[in-house]
């Protein structure tokens, strides 16, 4: 009955972190390039009531006994799959179509840390960096510049960005995308950024398309890959799970309390 009892104490806290991602997975429902967390559980360790014998002369072999103690939390995965685009139209809102991270830092291009979400900006120097003021490094971890006397700036699919001055066509730069050897092995360090850990690899940096790399979509933005539906359907399951295990401790103390009431 015991057994029972904190077995079920252990899955609520368990369901309970489940509940935690899947909220988080809502809140981010609208965040660009947002990639969203999956809850695993694995079962605790076994007690042994009997072990296994193999067949003797006279006698089949028998089975182990042995009585589960409950879960637990196995791992939170990030799920790095490709989110929808969405056309915007504006011309420094970038996506990313395939693998690849875009590479931020600070001026000395050090510093570096990674995202997918593409909404950039320009400050007064005419250097390209994303809503915190963090530069977008291209090749070389040089900064991209357009300076403000360029009459109009553009993109490519490669990374490359051209602007116009005077009439001319002259080269700002050419951003780089990272990829690394696992994905999952990121560390999510909020403001929709990531960190490269000990797991992940080391980043492998070039130009889009190039090592296995997406392309890059201008105009567009990477959407969050959360799907709402799939969300709300965990939420139940994790909600009745809970539940289920409630029911277990309520269970457990009403045979405690058959036992407390033999003696009157």
């Amino acid at each position: 009955m015991l057994r029972s009892m904190y077995s079920g104490i252990g899955a609520m806290r368990n369901f309970q972190t489940k509940l935690d991602v899947i909220g988080n997975n809502i809140a981010n429902v609208n965040t660009y390039g947002f990639k969203k967390g999956r809850t695993i559980f694995k079962d605790l360790v076994s007690q042994q009531i009997a072990g296994a014998s193999g067949p003797t002369g006279n006698h089949g072999g028998v089975n182990p006994k042995q009585v589960g103690l409950g879960s637990q939390l196995a791992a939170i995965d990030t799920v790095h799959t490709q989110g929808s685009l969405q056309t915007t139209g504006r011309p420094l809102d970038l996506a990313i179509s395939g693998d690849g991270f875009f590479v931020l830092g600070d001026k000395n291009g050090g510093n570096h840390v990674y995202t997918r979400a593409g909404n950039f900006y320009l400050d007064k120097d005419g250097n390209i960096v994303n809503a915190d003021g963090l530069y977008l490094l291209g090749i070389g971890n040089k900064l991209i510049n357009i300076p403000s006397s360029a009459e109009s700036f553009s993109i490519g699919s490669d990374g490359t960005v051209n602007y116009i001055e005077n009439g001319s066509l002259k080269p700002a730069g050419q951003i780089q995308l990272a990829k690394f050897n696992n994905n999952d092995g990121l560390e999510k360090a909020g403001d929709n950024l990531f960190r490269q850990t000990a797991n992940s690899g080391t980043a492998t940096t070039g130009a889009p398309g190039a090592n296995g790399t997406g392309t890059i979509v201008a105009g567009t933005l990477e959407m969050s890959n959360v799907d709402l539906a799939e969300e709300f359907t965990e939420m139940i399951v994790a909600q009745r799970g809970f539940q289920a295990n409630t029911r277990i401790i309520t269970t457990s103390d009403e045979i405690l309390q058959e036992l407390v009431n033999l003696k009157k």
